[in-house]
Formats: structure tokens, C-alpha cells, sequence
């Protein structure tokens, strides 16, 4: 089983007891306000949604974690890698992106793991370039991904929503882990 520690937490594989709380952070419209169209997930669409990372775990070798607090065991939300399929134009490409509770936001928490996840891409699995995709005006992952030294490769539209889309990149080869 694939689990990464930093010092406050582990990111690790999917458990049947992830769904309520992942459920509850997908409920939340704040938290999806940037994140596909902005709708929030309910129950079943939460199961069918970790049922589709790990999917993505078994086909590819990387995929979505479940972000885990250290210190209470208690489930924040995700970090991880995917193949952003919905935007062809980037392909082939792995994407970074992460996914936390509101009470977890401006802690650190999300730098934290999307930095264990860049390290898992380039020492684990020997990736030698990621690339994340955000929304203009999220400046939350904009800050996050600074903290990355992901630069803006460029701009481009969502083919599903039509919205402008952001699309940075790091060379893995230049990472310091």
C-alpha cells in the first residue's frame, strides 16, 4: 500500500470510512467553488468519485490520496495525481490537485501534501514533468502553487464549461525535494 508521511500528514489509499467526511468536504460550495463547474457532490457521487481514484490508482500507479491529520487520524480531504482527461489539448500530461475541508484551509496543509506529492511523482514513479490546472481568480492555488515553483504555461478554455483555465508546469528535473 502506497502511504506518504510528512511531519503532520499521511496521505495514503482510499478506506471505506473515507466517505462521509470526503462527502462532507464535497458538500461544501465554498470548497468546490473553484473546482470542475462549482457543483457540489453528494453521497453517492463522492462513492462513485473514489471509486474512479482508485480505479486510477490500479491503471496508472499514482492517483488521488486520502489527506489524513497525523495527530487525529481525521480525514482533510485529497492530494494527489491524475491524467486530466477532460482537457485533451495538455495530454499526455499528469496533473497535481488538491482538495481540503474549509477548517483546514491557511495552515499549510495543502503545500504540505502537494509537496509530498510532487516528491512521490519524481522519486516513486519517475515522472519528470506535472502540471496543474487552476482557475484565474482561485488565488488560494495560485499561492500553492508559487510555493511549488510551478510556473503559468498558459491560459486555455474549458472545452466542458467554456470558462478560462490556467495551466502551470514544473520540471521535475529542477524540483527540490
Amino acid at each position: 500500500m502506497t502511504e506518504i508521511r510528512t511531519p503532520r500528514l499521511l496521505l495514503r489509499r482510499w478506506h471505506d470510512d473515507d466517505l462521509v467526511p470526503m462527502a462532507e468536504i464535497n458538500a461544501d460550495p465554498e470548497v468546490m467553488r473553484w473546482i470542475d463547474d462549482g457543483a457540489v457532490l453528494d453521497l453517492e457521487a463522492t462513492a462513485e468519485a473514489i471509486e474512479r481514484w482508485e480505479e486510477e490508482w490500479d491503471e496508472e500507479g499514482f492517483g488521488l490520496f486520502a489527506v489524513e491529520l497525523l495527530a487525529s487520524g481525521e480525514l482533510i480531504g485529497l492530494t494527489g495525481l491524475s491524467v486530466p482527461e477532460f482537457l485533451p489539448e495538455v495530454l499526455p500530461a499528469v496533473e497535481i490537485s488538491w482538495r481540503l475541508g474549509r477548517s483546514y484551509w491557511g495552515q499549510g496543509y495543502a503545500s504540505e501534501a502537494a509537496h509530498a506529492t510532487l516528491e512521490f511523482a519524481l522519486q516513486d514513479r519517475g515522472l519528470d514533468r506535472v502540471i496543474a490546472i487552476s482557475r484565474p481568480a482561485d488565488d488560494a492555488s495560485e499561492n500553492v502553487l508559487r510555493k511549488l515553483g510551478m510556473t503559468q504555461e498558459r491560459e486555455t478554455e474549458d472545452p466542458r464549461h467554456g470558462f478560462t483555465l490556467t495551466v502551470h508546469a514544473i520540471d521535475l528535473t529542477e524540483f527540490e525535494a
